[in-house]
């Protein structure tokens, strides 16, 4: 079967056709290989899978939408990464393991669905025991997550936005919407929320260096939906309608994450892509978002009052921003890096 949804790719909503298995690229840019960037435990995604271990991130390179912003558009859209086997695939899960990850994250894997489905089975059986996450921007079909059902408990979904107009001028995907809108439905109805209480291991300490006392307890998702949403400024309206739509079809079903770390990329690229780019920005204030901007939003998140919501504080820092040509893509402090795409394993 993986064979064959590569010879025409209908992967994701593009439907665009392309023979994979024969060498061609589609939008994602990729052929039927998997390549992947980087893997590190990450300690920057939300509470409840990183835990006191931290996310066992494994970025994967292409992505089925070009986000005008995007912080990751090396892998995402420049093809950064390396081809790597089943086999070494299994072996980046178990180094992740071993490191302490709480869970495996597969970052921007919608379209290398098949193959990454009978990756993390070969995982699995391998002795990966851990939880498998499944990160995307949830621009995929219904008929592809059914591939990973078997085999994912973690669901990390964007929903970046609900105007075509918008999508299509950001991410040259009018139809992400709905899209998006159906993939998320079927994250919610077929995993349910379970979340535990973890005790901290015996003299733990964690990537910022911080002693944690034995038996001191943090919350775990061990199965659900993270549904996140990223506020772009200037567009305050647009993430009204997403919060109302997850109000409604989300609330008590799936936790909330807004985000407010929208950060001018400075891209480095060549002029006719930069060009291309900041015509896509037009769409939107690109610019660090204000502090009026976060007041309207937690008096926003008040009102809707959801039952299980993540919001980060307002900061202008943007030393967290990666740069995956180096070993070390992130700051000491968000990220131990353990495989790279140029130097193999680093542990």
């Amino acid at each position: 079967m993986c064979k064959e949804l590569y010879q025409s790719c209908t992967q994701c909503p593009r439907k665009c056709g392309s023979n994979r298995n024969a060498g061609k690229t589609g939008f994602c840019r990729e052929n039927a290989e998997v390549r992947i960037a980087v893997a590190c435990l990450h300690f920057g995604e939300e509470p409840l899978i990183t835990v006191h271990g931290g996310s066992g991130t494994i970025f994967i390179t292409g992505c089925t939408l070009r986000c005008a912003f995007c912080q990751n558009y090396q892998i995402s859209q420049n093809g950064m990464g390396k081809s790597v086997s089943c086999e070494e695939f299994s072996q980046i899960c178990l180094k992740l393991q071993e490191a302490g990850a709480e869970n495996i994250n597969i970052v921007t894997g919608s379209h290398a669905i098949p193959k990454l489905a009978e990756y993390i089975e070969a995982a699995q059986k391998a002795g990966c025991k851990i939880p498998f996450c499944w990160n995307s921007s949830a621009f995929e079909s219904v008929e592809m997550l059914e591939l990973l059902k078997p085999f994912v408990k973690i669901w990390l979904p964007d929903l970046k936005t609900l105007d075509s107009k918008l999508s299509k001028n950001l991410f040259d995907a009018a139809q992400y919407p709905e899209a998006a809108k159906k993939a998320i439905s079927w994250m919610i109805k077929n995993n349910p929320l379970s979340i535990s209480e973890i005790p901290a291991p015996k003299d733990y300490t964690d990537s910022n260096g911080d002693n944690w006392q034995k038996g001191e307890i943090k919350e775990k998702m061990n199965q659900g939906v993270i549904i996140r949403h990223l506020f772009m400024p200037g567009k305050f309206m647009e993430t009204a309608d997403v919060l109302e739509w997850l109000k409604k079809n989300a609330d008590g079903k799936a936790c909330i994450s807004l985000m407010n770390q929208y950060t001018p990329v400075p891209f480095d690229e060549e002029r006719e892509n930069l060009e291309k780019r900041k015509n896509a920005l037009s769409s939107i204030e690109n610019r660090l978002v204000s502090r009026e901007e976060d007041a309207d939003l937690q008096d926003l998140l008040e009102a809707c009052d959801f039952e299980y919501l993540f919001y980060q504080e307002l900061s202008d820092d943007t030393s967290w921003l990666p740069d995956f040509n180096k070993k070390q893509p992130f700051s000491n402090k968000l990220a131990v890096p353990v495989w790279h795409h140029k130097y193999g394993f680093l542990k």
